[in-house]
């Protein structure tokens, strides 16, 4: 079953969805999917309410970065990586692996 639709995905606007008792932030740049906790490594803050630019996505509460491709931490405060998961575009549904 799809978590959701590519309907349901604006470009650079990230989507909180839960699976498995986990919040997932999931966002669209051009034809890729990007799946990624949805919790900041560094404040507990909801990294789906933040902006999205050059495969990056900015926490809205301290302006830590992590890249969406690798989870890795760009920018102070925040320095431990967050959890990527894998995507799965099969027509218009979108699944996130966990």
């Amino acid at each position: 079953m799809a978590d959701l639709t590519l309907a349901q995905l604006a470009e650079s606007k990230p989507v909180r969805i839960e699976k498995n008792g986990e919040s997932i932030c999931v966002t669209k740049i051009g034809n890729e999917i990007f799946a990624i906790n949805d919790t900041c490594s560094h404040s507990e803050a909801s990294l789906s309410e933040g902006e999205v630019s050059d495969f990056k996505i900015e926490c809205w509460l301290h302006g830590a970065e992590f890249d969406l491709r690798t989870g890795e931490a760009l920018t102070p405060p925040a320095v431990a990586p967050i959890k990527t998961y894998p995507v799965i575009v099969d027509g218009d549904s979108v699944t996130v692996e966990m």
